[in-house]
């Protein structure tokens, strides 16, 4: 078997293996039971004696909202004054200044939604202080924020009529302490041992073979680079995230780095069924979202590493398939895996450039963000299947006569209302957003790209990175067609403003839906019943969301992607 083949294989092996006892922790957790992380409780109980809370006082979802929402408001602006006056605070040793306004709004609210959309390079973009009270203090933050939300909602889902859903804060301290940061210091050790720096000395100058002065940056790189990973946050220390040769050393950190973007989305879905007793149920989630994210890593492997058919009629060797944009020491297969699993989930970090993909290659990424649910960020990603559960479910109870239940819970008009606004809010802002800047760069070009920004391809594939930008924003995701020059104040404030909508309109309604089902009554199983765990209402979920993004995202596709493809 083809090595670079069998790397791929024994990565997906070791993701699924391990998802499942990482799983049943998670429930574990988040039921309050017993487990080997019970040493942090006296921290914990630090946390909430110096911030006021009272971890066993219960909420209900009007309340459990807007505590999620307070407090990333609060962070919101602890994160802007810092970034605009980032150049007169301590750790700046290479002198970098100040981001603008409108810079720092973008990559505040990019962090603070977990997309970690980078309109900056992390060497000149910011400084050891921002790194780490900004970026990787976010990181842990919006990471246990997604977390916290899904375990409301897994509480919601459990009981059989309740007025609330849990505790946020006591939810977000233990997202942290007992599952994040645990797991952060694994991979983080391992990152060092392979060469990752972690220091807070400034930038090296190194002469190279060919006797030309190279300025080499460091920094805290091996504290930063673990939870960008497993918070599916994917915001880059170096510039070139995950292909810079300090953030990825060595093959091994490239393993580990792919496999902790997917751990924890895994594992939540396998807490799901251990929290509500009901394995069955994820298993058939686990499944669909499983057979998806196989189907987008078998296509892209296959046009990676086949590479451009243009220079195979050229009759010019193509050693290692499509080569341009990727690392050697990595290989186009280990790429297009990572290429798949950063856009399954809302991690964003790249090993090589995706604008440099193949045409169908760039089709998966997009439509893996585009639909939204395969899997998807540390805890939000449930919470857009879930979305797509309650459609499903209403839909097969019409086609099959009965009212629409789900979990012992009637899903009535005020719920089906909320979960298509949900789905629908996602299509909108990706296609408003790139009809509106493609009009603009077509009549008003300075405006869109300003002083420092351009669309470096025309045509198809110059569609394609602004149908990329928006649709990496509405996802939470992060990464780019990079030909996009995209630090201007349309781009950073547009960015900004579908990151906002993206992130809090969908958890809002998700968790409003749980809560207005938990508060009815609660419906025993009877032989009418519809089964929501079985295997074909695992296909009629996955038809249901292929169905909306293949109405809502086709037509733009035809112009974009598969239009470049069919022209090569």
């Amino acid at each position: 078997m083809n090595t670079e083949i069998l790397g791929i294989a024994l990565q997906i092996i070791l993701m699924i293996a391990l998802s499942y006892p990482l799983g049943r922790y998670l429930a574990k957790v988040y039921k309050g039971e017993k487990t080997w992380s019970d040493f942090m409780a006296p921290i914990e109980n630090l946390i909430y004696k110096v911030c006021g809370i009272n971890p066993k006082e219960e909420m209900d979802w009007k309340v459990f909202l807007k505590s999620l929402l307070i407090v990333n408001l609060f962070w919101f602006i602890w994160g802007i004054v810092l970034l605009v006056s980032q150049g007169w605070l301590p750790l700046n040793p290479d002198g970098n200044p100040a981001q603008s306004p409108d810079q720092a709004f973008n990559t505040c609210i990019s962090f603070l939604v977990n997309c970690n959309l980078q309109h900056y390079s992390g060497e000149s973009g910011l400084t050891y202080f921002t790194q780490l009270f900004v970026i990787m203090f976010f990181q842990f933050i919006t990471a246990a924020t997604g977390m916290a939300a899904m375990a409301g909602v897994m509480k919601a889902m459990a009981a059989k009529t309740t007025q609330t859903i849990g505790n946020f804060w006591q939810l977000l301290v233990v997202s942290t302490t007992r599952i994040l940061l645990p797991l952060s210091l694994i991979v983080g050790f391992i990152l060092i041992l392979q060469g990752t720096p972690m220091g807070f000395d400034g930038a090296m100058k190194l002469t190279t073979l060919e006797g030309v002065e190279q300025t080499v940056s460091q920094g805290p790189a091996a504290a930063i680079v673990p939870i960008k990973q497993l918070g599916t946050n994917g915001g880059g220390y170096f510039g070139t995230n995950s292909s810079h040769p300090l953030e990825n050393p060595t093959y091994l950190t490239n393993i580990l780095e792919c496999w902790a973007i997917l751990l924890i989305p895994m594992a939540m879905i396998f807490a799901l069924g251990f929290y509500l007793k009901r394995k069955k149920l994820a298993f058939v989630i686990y499944g669909v979202m499983l057979s998806a994210y196989l189907l987008g890593v078998v296509v892209n492997t296959y046009t990676e590493m086949n590479g451009n058919p243009r220079i195979d009629a050229l009759r010019i060797a193509q050693t290692g398939g499509a080569m341009e944009g990727k690392e050697v020491r990595i290989g186009s297969g280990a790429t297009a895996l990572w290429s798949v699993t950063t856009t399954v989930t809302s991690n964003g970090s790249v090993n090589g450039m995706h604008d440099s993909t193949m045409p169908l290659s760039g089709m998966v990424q997009m439509l893996n963000m585009q639909i939204n649910t395969w899997f998807g960020g540390v805890g939000v990603g449930f919470l857009n299947y879930y979305t797509f559960i309650i459609i499903a479910v209403f839909i097969s109870g019409l086609m099959v006569g009965r009212t629409p239940e789900f979990l012992g819970k009637k899903v009535e008009a005020r719920e089906m209302k909320i979960a298509t606004l949900v789905a629908l809010l996602h299509p909108f802002v990706i296609l408003v957003g790139t009809a509106l800047s493609t009009y603009l760069y077509v009549h008003a070009p300075a405006f869109v790209a300003g002083e420092g920004g351009w669309l470096n391809n025309p045509g198809f594939h110059g569609f394609s990175e602004q149908f990329y930008e928006f649709t990496s924003c509405a996802a939470n995701n992060g990464s780019g067609f990079e030909g996009l020059g995209d630090n201007t104040p349309f781009w950073n404030y547009a960015c900004g403003i579908v990151l906002i909508l993206s992130r809090y309109l969908p958890i809002i309604g998700q968790v409003a839906i749980a809560g207005l089902l938990a508060k009815k009554k609660f419906i025993p199983e009877s032989s009418g019943t519809l089964k929501t765990d079985t295997v074909t209402f695992g296909l009629m979920t996955f038809a249901v969301i292929v169905i909306i993004a293949a109405l809502s995202f086709f037509p733009a596709h035809a112009l974009s992607t598969l239009a470049e493809q069919l022209s090569m």
